[in-house]
C-alpha cells in the first residue's frame, strides 16, 4: 500500500498512476526510465481493457539516489524526466509522494454511521488520508465533529440559497487545499455546476436499491418486495445523479425473516465498509477512472 514508507527504502517513495493507449513498449519505458533514475520498484499492476483499448498502470517506487544524488532523485526531476515518455504514449499520469497523505472535507447530513466510521479510522490509523474538517446542512452532527478536534461548518441549504451554499462550499475547498470531498450521506443533490468543478473529487455513498427503490424508506420498500440481498454503492459524483463511476460494492444476504428496521440497520453497516474502501484506495491513488467505469488496483 502506499500509506507509509517502506522501511526498506533509502530514499522518498512515490506512486505513480497513468491510462493511454494501449500498445507495446509502456511498461519497458517506465521501468528503464526509473531505473536510470536510481528508483527500485516496489509494487506494479497493469490492466490492458480490451473493451476501450486503454491501458492502466500503477507503480510504486522508491528514489534509492542515482542521478538524483544520496537522498535520491527530487519529484520535480522525476516530472521532468518522464513528461518526454508520457508524451510519446499520450498518457495521462500523476506522480505524486506517498507520505503526503491527501486532505478530506466530509459532508453530512443527519445520518452519522459512515460520518463516525471515517473519523475513527483516521484516529486509528486505518485510514490514509487526513480529514481536514466537516460541513453539514444540519447542526446535529456538530458534537462528533468537535469530539475528534475538527473544525464544523454549518451550512444549512434551501432552494434559494443553494448557489451561495455551494460557492463557500468551494471556498472551503480552496481554502483547506482539498483533494477529495466525501459525502458521508449527505442528502443533498449537488448541482451540474459543482460536479463539474470537482471533476473526479467527490465521492458518494447510498444504498444499491437504486433504481428500484427510489425516494423515502428504500428499506421499507424493498421489505415489502422481499428483497434477498442489500447492499451499498460509492462511487464518483457526476451531474447524471447516482450514476458516477462505481469504485466500491458490498452486499449481505437477508431473507424473510428480515425487518425492515434490520435491513436498514445492516445497510448501515455496508455502507460504511463500501464507503472507506473507497476513501482508502482513492487515498493510495489505486482507482483510474476508465469512462463511466473505474479500473481499482486493490
Amino acid at each position: 500500500m502506499c500509506a507509509a514508507q517502506n522501511p526498506a527504502a533509502s530514499g522518498p517513495e512515490f506512486v505513480l498512476t497513468l491510462s493511454c493507449p494501449d500498445t507495446r513498449g509502456i511498461v519497458a519505458g517506465v521501468a528503464n526510465l526509473l531505473a536510470g533514475h536510481g528508483c527500485n520498484i516496489t509494487e506494479s499492476q497493469q490492466f490492458g481493457d480490451h473493451y476501450t483499448g486503454r491501458f492502466f498502470l500503477r507503480m510504486q517506487f522508491a528514489a534509492e539516489g542515482g542521478p538524483g544524488g544520496v537522498d535520491g532523485v527530487g519529484e520535480d526531476a522525476l516530472r521532468g524526466a518522464f513528461a518526454p515518455l508520457a508524451a510519446e504514449f499520450a498518457m495521462e499520469w500523476d506522480l505524486r509522494r506517498c507520505d503526503v497523505r491527501p486532505r478530506v472535507l466530509l459532508m453530512v447530513s443527519r445520518f452519522g454511521h459512515c460520518l463516525n466510521d471515517l473519523l475513527y479510522r483516521q484516529r486509528s490509523g486505518l485510514l490514509h488520508a487526513e480529514i481536514a474538517g466537516v460541513v453539514s446542512n444540519h447542526p446535529d452532527l456538530e458534537y462528533l465533529a468537535r469530539s475528534y478536534d475538527l473544525d464544523f461548518h454549518h451550512l444549512p441549504v434551501r432552494p434559494e440559497t443553494k448557489e451561495r451554499q455551494e460557492a463557500r462550499l468551494l471556498e472551503l475547498v480552496a481554502a483547506q487545499d482539498i483533494d477529495l470531498v466525501v459525502l458521508a450521506r449527505y442528502m443533498q443533490v449537488l448541482s451540474a455546476d459543482l460536479c463539474e468543478k470537482l471533476p473526479g473529487k467527490v465521492i458518494n455513498i447510498h444504498h444499491s436499491f437504486l433504481p428500484g427503490f427510489k425516494g423515502a424508506r428504500p428499506y421499507h420498500q424493498a421489505h415489502a418486495r422481499g428483497v434477498k440481498l442489500i447492499g451499498a454503492t460509492a462511487h464518483y459524483v457526476t451531474a447524471d445523479l447516482d450514476e458516477g463511476p462505481i469504485i466500491e460494492q458490498e452486499v449481505a444476504r437477508v431473507d424473510h425473516g428480515s425487518s425492515p428496521e434490520q435491513l436498514a440497520a445492516m445497510g448501515r453497516d455496508l455502507e460504511s465498509q463500501a464507503l472507506a474502501r473507497a476513501v482508502n484506495w482513492h487515498a493510495e491513488r489505486r482507482v483510474l477512472l476508465n469512462g463511466a467505469k473505474t479500473v481499482v488496483f486493490r
